[in-house]
């Protein structure tokens, strides 16, 4: 029985549903202070309709709906490209420190040496792991950190007065921000096409490559869980033409301690350390998306940036710094989380973390491949993309198959992207998964795969256990109930 069905009627209702007049979560004490005059009336309202309930009730209330969501801490969730691994605890406890949790970004950075320090370790890490020891921490989300490395670009071939850069290439595969980040940097966008095996075109990107070329974005491994087997001809081919290899970090969690993007030709990366630094991310929100460089680009980085000398740490500004790019310097909560991941895991331990996700990927691409299409039937990195295509030609689509795995306690994987792949199902496990989790998961796939066959109406019709079922989802987004309507 599920959590869902386990529910009655009195505890679906809504918390204004709940209401008995005269009733109350808490009894105030008198005021102590004189009673202040009203505002004008103009702002003032007759009646304000809050729901009137014991501190009970609105106990269960929120316990049960915080119940009802997909999380990572009560089911699997293999979303692709997301990386939605267990966060550990105790960085929560970290970030919680009254000296991390309960200082202000406009202190000045004496009053806060030890947050000031963290944030300059940090950087150290990021940029260890990556092989670009230039870091900012100021980007608050991988696009921003994207945009930031864009904006490096441009800086770094307007310094050389070369102003006719204004292109960017972009593999056909790639995240939509890409192409977006690079559109609001003022870039040109050309897209490169994928060859018969899911890598770049090498020879499509050898003719597109000329003077115009200011950077080539590309993720690795690629949107499609695959490692660019000509990634050093690929970066090579770039420099050559004069342009600067940009590395979409969204996908950092299959090189930990494996390879350095660095020592592969990079020049600019963001890391999502909501992503591959196991910090909280859903939602909108909090994220973080640090952008490294290599030395030579470490100028333009926007600030601040945190800096050491002697015994002493600051935040400063780079000497061409593109400039801030946000309010204040990062979200520090997630800097701490991340750092405190990093100290726990050590160097053997973020090793492990990509072998261990690298396994889990194919394990499941190698227990599924006779039920769905791959996307390339070779050896995967962190993720794996299936294709329902097989499964569509028996009037099931993808969507479908997404939502009948809700009604088994397993969120849906990444659909339809990368957009090159025919009813893309983009699975990622993660390395916190056990074999037992990704045992079950296999099982229900080829059970709905048998029911694409014996009763295609149940996928089609899916979910049925969840408290919303088949939405219309085109008006569910664009017009949303977004208030209690009685």
């Amino acid at each position: 029985m599920t959590i869902t069905s386990a529910m009655n009627e009195l505890d679906r209702r809504l918390l204004m549903d709940r209401s008995v007049s005269g009733r109350s979560a808490v009894t105030m004490p008198s005021s102590d202070v004189p009673e202040q005059p009203l505002p004008q009336e103009s702002l003032l309202r007759d009646d304000l309709p809050l729901p009137e309930v014991s501190q009970l009730e609105v106990i269960r209330y929120f316990s049960l709906l915080s119940q009802l969501n997909f999380s990572i801490d009560t089911n699997f969730y293999p979303l692709g490209s997301c990386t939605m691994k267990y966060n550990p605890k105790i960085n929560d406890a970290m970030a919680s420190l009254p000296g991390f949790g309960s200082i202000h970004p406009n202190q000045p950075s004496e009053q806060v040496q030890g947050a000031v320090q963290l944030m300059y370790k940090l950087q150290e890490s990021l940029g260890d792991l990556t092989g670009l020891p230039g870091v900012s921490l100021a980007p608050l989300a991988g696009a921003q950190g994207e945009y930031a490395g864009l904006l490096i670009a441009r800086a770094f071939h307007a310094s050389k007065g070369d102003s006719g850069r204004t292109v960017a290439l972009i593999p056909d595969s790639a995240h939509g921000t890409n192409p977006a980040s690079a559109a609001m940097a003022g870039l040109d966008v050309v897209t490169v096409p994928s060859d018969a095996q899911g890598n770049v075109d090498v020879n499509a990107l050898q003719e597109l490559a000329d003077e115009r070329t200011a950077v080539f974005m590309l993720t690795l491994p690629s949107t499609l869980g695959l490692f660019e087997p000509s990634i050093l001809e690929i970066t090579q081919i770039i420099h050559d033409a004069g342009g600067l290899v940009y590395a979409d970090g969204a996908n950092l969690n299959a090189l930990l301690g494996m390879v350095k993007l660095g020592d592969l030709g990079f020049d600019i990366c963001h890391s999502n350390l909501h992503k591959t630094f196991s910090t909280p991310h859903g939602g909108g929100g909090p994220g973080s998306g640090p952008v490294m460089v290599t030395e030579e680009l470490s100028k333009f980085l926007p600030e601040p940036v945190a800096e050491k000398s002697g015994d002493i740490f600051t935040l400063a500004k780079p000497t061409n710094s593109v400039g801030k790019i946000n309010g204040f310097h990062g979200s520090f909560g997630i800097l701490v989380r991340a750092y405190t991941y990093i100290r726990a895991m050590g160097r053997d331990g973020l090793k492990a973390v990509a072998e261990n996700a690298i396994i889990n990927a194919n394990y499941i691409q190698s227990q599924l491949k006779d039920r769905y299409d791959l996307a390339a039937d070779r050896f995967c990195m962190h993720e794996t993309v299936l294709s329902a295509a097989r499964q569509k030609r028996r009037d099931v689509k993808g969507l479908d198959i997404a939502k009948r795995l809700l009604d088994h306690g397993i969120h849906a994987p990444t659909m339809y992207f990368p957009l090159i792949v025919e009813e893309a199902l983009m699975v990622e496990p993660t390395e916190t998964e056990s074999k037992e989790t990704l045992d079950r998961f296999i099982e229900v796939m080829r059970q709905i795969d048998d029911e694409v066959s014996e009763d295609p109406e149940a996928v089609r019709t899916a979910p049925h256990t969840l408290p919303v079922t088949r939405l219309d989802e085109a008006t569910a987004a664009r017009k949303p109930y977004l208030r209690w309507q009685g």
